[in-house]
Parts: C-alpha cells; structure tokens; sequence
C-alpha cells in the first residue's frame, strides 16, 4: 500500500544518502573544523545533519545529484518499477559514476611507470 511504499522509499533513501556520505572525503585544516547544523532536501525529504563547515559544499551536492538522479528514473520508470527497484537503480547509478571517476584518479599506474623510468635513467646514468 501507499505507507509501506512510502516508507520503502524513506528507507532506499536513507541507504541512499549514508552510502553518499561514506563515500565523501576530505581533507580539512584544524581551524575549519567548526560544526554546522543544515537541512539537506534530498528528492522528497528534507533531512536535517550536522556536519563540518568545510563539507557543506559536498553535502549539498550530495543532495542535488541524488535529488537529480531520483527525478530522471522517476520521470521514466513511475507506475513501471517499485519505488525500491528505482531507488536502487539511482544508487547504482551513482555508485558507477563514484567508481569510473575513482578509477578515473588512480595513479597507481603512473606512479608504476615512473618507478620503472626512474630505475632505467639510474641503470644508463651508471
């Protein structure tokens, strides 16, 4: 019924948003770690939190990507899926973006490459 679905969708949403959360990091001077309380309206909801001064930036476009990828699934799958097939389909949405721009930063292999040149420039330099 419409409680239950509503409640389905309160919950894909909170996993939704500690999942985000998790996600983020960042680096902070001391001196900015001051504690702010806002509210975050993410797709149907507002949520109140609290959280660093420097992290309000990436909280509030935590909200609006989750609130922008909620409205594209919805506008092309309401009446078609659950509100939980859909809410888990805009996380892993998400969830891929996250790991296609993390795999996108990896400088493992540039740090590689540059071992081995450094190693043959000192091998010819002998």
């Amino acid at each position: 019924n419409g409680t239950e679905k509503g409640v389905e969708a309160y919950q894909g949403c909170q996993q939704m948003y500690y999942a985000v959360k998790r996600q983020m990091t960042c680096n902070m001077a001391e001196e900015n770690k001051e504690k702010l309380n806002i509210r975050l309206f993410v797709y149907d909801m507002e949520m109140p939190l609290r959280c660093e001064r420097s992290e309000e930036i990436y909280y509030r476009q935590a909200g609006k990507l989750i609130t922008e990828t909620l409205n594209t699934y919805y506008s092309y799958f309401k009446g078609k899926k659950s509100d939980k097939e859909i809410l888990y389909a805009a996380l892993i949405d998400i969830a891929i973006k996250y790991q296609k721009e993390a795999a996108h930063n990896d400088l493992g292999p540039v740090t590689d490459i540059l071992s081995k040149l450094t190693s043959e420039i000192e091998d010819a330099l002998k």
